[in-house]
C-alpha cells in the first residue's frame, strides 16, 4: 500500500469496531485507571519463554488497526524482516520482532479492564497522556469529552499534574502493550537492549506526540532525540503492513541467536 493509505480512520471501509474501540479507550482511560493497571499487571510473576509468547500472538488480531486484520505475530515478523532487509542493526531487528509483544496481556486480562480479546481498549491503539488535557490530535477527537478527567481541574489543563518541560519519560501514558512490555523488559535482568530499542518499544504508539506534534508544553530537549529514534522505527512499524504470511518457526532460526544475545536464554517474567 502507498503511505497515504495507512491510518486513514475516515476511510469508508474502516470498521465500526475500530471507532467503537477508540470511544471506549477515551472514555475509560483515566489517570486513576492507568495507576490501577500498573499495580495490577506489573507483578513480574508469570514466567514465559519468548517464543511461547510470540506464539500466543498468532491468536490475537488488533481491533484498533485500520490497516491489517491478520494475527498480530504477522505484523511483528513483517516489521522485523523489513528492518533486516534494510541492513539495520540486529538489536533493531529484534525490536521490530517483539515491539508488540506486550499484547500477550490478553492471556490474563479481563473485559472489565479492556485487556481481553473481546475488549482491547486497555491494550492496543494510539496512546495519549493521562493527567492533562487531551489534544485534538487524538484519533476521533470528538470522544475526548467523554473522558471524566476532562471535568477535573487537576487534569484538564495543557500541563495538568505535570511540570512544564518535564519530558515524556515523566508522563503517564494511557495503559497498553507499549508500557507493559517496556516495564517487563526493564525488570528483566538479562535484558541488554540499547536505550534506543527501549524508546522504540515504549513510545511507538504515542502518535499524538511523534506524528502530530502535541504536548509541546511537556516535552524536553532530550525528547527531540527520542523523536528521531521513533520516526526511524515508525516506518517499519506502519508502512510494512501487508497480507504476506510468514511462518514463525521458519524465521525463528535467524532471530533466536539475536534474542539470546540481548534477552538471554531464561524466561521473561510478565
Amino acid at each position: 500500500m502507498e503511505e497515504k493509505t495507512f491510518r486513514n480512520y475516515d476511510a469508508p471501509d474502516v470498521s465500526v469496531a475500530v471507532k467503537e474501540h477508540y470511544r471506549k479507550m477515551r472514555q475509560h482511560q483515566t489517570y486513576d485507571y492507568v495507576k490501577r493497571m500498573h499495580k495490577k499487571y506489573l507483578t513480574y510473576d508469570k514466567p514465559m519463554d519468548l517464543w511461547e509468547a510470540m506464539g500466543h500472538l498468532n491468536k490475537l488480531i488488533d481491533v484498533s488497526d485500520p490497516d491489517l486484520d491478520l494475527p498480530n505475530v504477522q505484523h511483528l515478523i513483517q516489521s522485523a524482516e523489513a528492518i533486516r532487509a534494510d541492513g539495520k542493526p540486529d538489536w533493531m531487528q529484534l525490536t521490530g520482532l517483539i515491539h508488540d509483544l506486550g499484547k500477550i496481556m490478553y492471556l490474563w486480562g479481563s473485559d472489565d479492564d479492556g485487556t481481553s480479546q473481546d475488549e482491547q481498549w486497555g491494550m492496543v491503539g494510539d496512546v495519549f497522556v493521562v493527567g492533562c488535557q487531551l489534544p485534538a490530535s487524538c484519533v476521533y477527537p470528538e470522544f475526548n469529552a467523554l473522558n471524566p478527567d476532562m471535568e477535573d481541574e487537576r487534569y484538564n489543563t495543557p500541563t495538568g499534574r505535570y511540570e512544564k518541560g518535564c519530558g515524556i519519560d515523566q508522563l503517564e501514558l494511557a495503559w497498553g502493550h507499549d508500557e507493559y512490555l517496556y516495564q517487563v523488559l526493564e525488570n528483566h535482568k538479562e535484558n541488554s537492549l540499547p536505550k534506543a530499542a527501549m524508546v522504540m518499544i515504549r513510545y511507538h504508539s504515542f502518535y499524538p506526540w511523534h506524528s502530530e506534534g502535541s504536548y509541546e508544553e511537556l516535552t524536553s530537549t532530550q525528547d527531540q532525540e527520542y523523536l528521531e529514534i521513533i520516526r526511524d522505527f515508525n516506518k517499519y512499524d506502519l508502512y510494512t503492513k501487508s497480507q504476506k504470511i510468514y511462518d514463525l518457526e521458519e524465521v525463528k532460526d535467524y532471530y533466536e541467536p539475536i534474542a539470546e544475545k540481548y534477552l538471554g536464554t531464561g524466561p521473561i517474567y510478565w
